[in-house]
């Protein structure tokens, strides 16, 4: 049921989750989380600043109603998931410019003037690592 993965920054995206609220497949019939771990690995392929935050998929993070979802975890921080995200270059684009400056964070916590545009909007919870509650 779990698969190890790298213990470090990460991006883990659903690669289930639908389009839009209504849409679960394109017109091809390949679900919007699939489209959105594609545009994330091109994405951090571009740009060498995103190598250090890895790119992981699972299926099915339980956000269904917010689609396109991600978490964004590293060990000792707050961790979040961010959700109605497009599942498009622009988005994958500005989740991991979030994911850089929350990799550099002390604790998770990214100043809200350094958020991209992009992801603003799109935090649904956080949650505490192990061991710890935020103050």
């Amino acid at each position: 049921m779990l698969r190890r993965v790298e213990d470090g920054p990460a991006v883990v995206a659903c690669n289930t989750c639908r389009h839009a609220t209504d849409v679960r497949e394109d017109a091809a019939g390949v679900r919007g989380g699939a489209r959105l771990v594609a545009a994330l690995h091109a994405v951090q392929a571009s740009d060498a600043r995103y190598q250090a935050v890895s790119v992981q998929q699972m299926p099915c993070l339980f956000a269904c109603t917010e689609f396109c979802t991600v978490h964004l975890r590293a060990p000792d921080k707050v961790g979040y998931v961010l959700g109605r995200f497009t599942p498009d270059a622009e988005a994958a684009r500005a989740i991991l410019d979030y994911a850089v400056e929350y990799a550099a964070s002390e604790h998770g916590r990214v100043p809200f003037a350094r958020w991209p545009q992009g992801v603003k909007g799109h935090f649904i919870t956080r949650t505490p690592p192990a061991g710890f509650v935020a103050e």
